[in-house]
């Protein structure tokens, strides 16, 4: 089973840029999908719909703005658009895809780097998001969630951490969050479950020459229930081609998808 997850900052951008040519080209099995900034309606184009693949969207409310999207090879027996809670739901941040027992979902979790107010949001989200991880783990669910989680974890996550420590994305309270989510909760960082070389981001600031010069940040992941962390076979960050401010995290496991 191989994943694929990517804030494209837009998807219409991202696809200018040969995202989709990429992306059918790497055989996956699921391609999650953050931040699209579009409504289902804008993306006719034959691009956005490769005939290999099943599409599914759940866009915000707000035009140009969040948004997810997930494609598949197999078409998923149950999609799940939103965790029916209205105030993130409006703002299209999840997407689940469920196929037997395995969730593979979407996420956009929000950036609080805007201001108190966005900061707060987030808080709330996460305070709503983990009851509902602790569920699908209590339903006995294999789960991958593949998305901009908006927080790096630890200070190998970021390049400048001691310069980050107060910045939203590095907070402790954020930080502490998703280690009780890996300590307590039944999920892991697939990622981190093979070894991985020093300087290993996926999003890096458009200011300077912060992706020339890898000073970057891992807040895009997969993070998947604890039964899947001994599948995890190979990992890759893909930075050789930019399609937005974010890479691709691409993830292979040794796991079938049901049809």
């Amino acid at each position: 089973m191989r994943i694929i997850t990517a804030n494209l900052n837009g998807i219409r951008s991202a696809a200018s840029k040969g995202f989709f040519t990429w992306m059918n080209r790497q055989r996956a099995d699921v391609i999650c999908i953050q931040e699209t900034k579009a409504q289902e309606w804008q993306l006719e184009d034959p691009v956005y719909h490769p005939r290999s693949l099943h599409c599914h969207y759940h866009d915000a409310e707000k035009k140009g703005y969040s948004g997810t999207a997930l494609y598949s090879r197999l078409q998923p027996q149950t999609i799940i658009r939103g965790l029916g809670i209205d105030w993130i739901d409006r703002e299209g941040r999840y997407l689940e895809a469920q196929y037997g027992n395995l969730s593979v979902i979407s996420l956009y979790m929000p950036s609080g780097s805007s201001g108190d107010i966005r900061q707060e949001y987030k808080y709330r989200m996460m305070d709503a998001f983990l009851p509902h991880l602790q569920s699908l783990r209590a339903q006995g669910r294999a789960v991958v969630i593949c998305g901009d989680w908006n927080i790096a974890h630890t200070e190998a996550d970021i390049r400048n951490w001691r310069g980050n420590r107060k910045n939203s994305g590095f907070l402790p309270e954020e930080r502490a969050w998703l280690g009780e989510l890996f300590d307590q909760h039944g999920y892991c960082d697939a990622f981190r479950q093979l070894p991985q070389k020093e300087h290993e981001y996926t999003w890096w600031s458009q200011r300077g020459q912060a992706r020339a010069n890898n000073v970057g940040w891992r807040i895009d992941y997969q993070i998947v229930s604890d039964d899947l962390a001994p599948t995890v076979q190979r990992t890759r960050i893909y930075r050789d081609k930019p399609f937005s401010d974010h890479a691709p995290l691409i993830i292979d496991y040794d796991f079938q998808i049901e049809a």
